[in-house]
């Protein structure tokens, strides 16, 4: 996506959305995801995105899109960079969630509204609540504490 004065307000809340799930796949051996991308065992790593998803969002709102990409050298920490779709209802969001030993980072590359408004601000509260309504975070209540 073109950077614009919304990019990165609309990249953290997606982000935020995100972390959950980036903190599930950050507990697969980074090698074994390195080589599903490698031998291109896309199936598999739908699966394990899919499994890593379930337990924050809706069934469907997160999938693996085209693939990924991984960087692995001899004198470096690897890193694993995952096409995901987001589809909340309403939207839809082709990002790269990257995965580094103890960070992660999100690049939305593209949204899809299916009405979007003619205010940019607008479509950004409309990306926010659609991730909300998707996930399953703000729906639990905490249980109140035993006095």
């Amino acid at each position: 996506m073109m950077p614009c004065p919304f990019t990165l307000e609309r990249e953290k809340i997606v982000a935020d959305a995100l972390l959950p799930v980036a903190s599930e796949l950050r507990l697969i051996d980074a090698g074994d995801l390195i080589a599903m991308l490698k031998f291109e065992c896309y199936g598999d790593l739908n699966d394990l995105v899919t499994s890593a998803a379930e337990l924050y969002f809706q069934p469907g709102t997160v999938r693996l899109g085209i693939g990924g990409d991984y960087e692995l050298e001899w004198d470096d920490r690897p890193r694993v960079v995952l096409d995901l779709e987001l589809r909340p209802e309403g939207a839809t969001i082709y990002t790269r969630l990257t995965l580094e030993d103890t960070t992660g980072s999100v690049e939305i590359h593209h949204i899809a509204f299916a009405s979007p408004e003619a205010e940019p601000e607008t479509n950004t509260r409309l990306l926010e609540a659609a991730l909300k309504r998707a996930s399953f975070r703000h729906q639990i209540s905490p249980l109140p504490l035993a006095s």
